[in-house]
């Protein structure tokens, strides 16, 4: 009975930030009180005609996306180069380094992504494409675990083998095992990457320009404006991180009811 208390508790706290801001978003004031008073839609119309918003929003989900690309295009050819290293050494390394922007605070790499391509020599600070470069540095480490963990228990490199004992070239093994075996956790790695990228915030109000901001940087110029427009936005950038938790969801049951 005490656990359930406990349990029921904690998931009260977890949520209620979050109704809160749905409530908020729907309120037409909200000042000085827990609950706003009255009902209206009219921030969420406010937040759709605002051309700030639309354009972050567009920004966030095409950093998104060339970020996902990317993320699959270097990280699948980078695990099976790692998984495949003949010494445990060399392995152990390129593992270390992969983590590492996990483990330095997004402000150093920011800061890092400034002093160098606010040079002279590379002009690149505020453009979009830096941005993406940024997202990847963060997020690729994230696929990689995903991807070295599967390739270890699904044991590619020993089908790998019996394939080549029976005559299979490298790319034919690329494209028929390695491949077909990493769909799942490819899949479910890319909307970790997407949900990284939608509400990462400290290294892009750092390196973003002005015009090619995404929505987790405009999002905080709503809290400086009215309560119910600041919880509206705030609930559209929810919705997409709830999205990607959904789909996480389905592509995990996706791969049980494969394996």
């Amino acid at each position: 009975m005490t656990l359930r208390l406990v349990t029921g508790a904690y998931l009260l706290y977890l949520a209620a930030p979050i109704l809160l801001l749905v409530v908020g978003s729907f309120g037409a004031s909200w000042s000085n009180t827990l609950l706003p008073s009255g009902f209206t839609t009219d921030w969420y119309a406010q937040l759709a005609a605002d051309p700030s918003f639309v354009r972050a929003f567009e920004t966030s989900l095409l950093v998104v996306a060339a970020t996902c690309l990317v993320n699959a295009l270097v990280g699948v050819p980078l695990a099976y180069v790692i998984h495949g290293a003949a010494r445990a050494g060399v392995r152990f390394a390129a593992r270390l380094v992969s983590l590492m922007p996990i483990a330095v605070p997004e402000l150093v790499l920011a800061f890092g992504f400034i002093l160098v391509f606010s040079s002279d020599t590379l002009p690149f600070l505020g453009s979009t494409w830096l941005l993406v470069m940024g997202h990847v540095v963060l997020t690729l480490p994230y696929l990689l675990n995903v991807l070295l963990a599967d390739m270890t228990a699904l044991r590619l490199d020993e089908m790998e083998r019996a394939a080549a004992t029976l005559g299979a070239g490298f790319w034919q093994r690329f494209r028929d095992i390695v491949l077909p075996g990493l769909r799942h956790s490819l899949l479910a790695g890319l909307i970790t990457v997407a949900a990284i990228s939608i509400g990462e915030f400290q290294l892009s109000n750092l390196v973003a320009g002005f015009l090619n901001r995404p929505y987790p940087v405009v999002l905080l110029q709503a809290f400086y404006g009215a309560t119910g427009f600041a919880c509206a936005a705030t609930v559209v950038l929810l919705g997409l991180a709830m999205l990607a938790a959904v789909a996480g969801a389905l592509t995990a049951r996706a791969s049980r009811a494969g394996a």
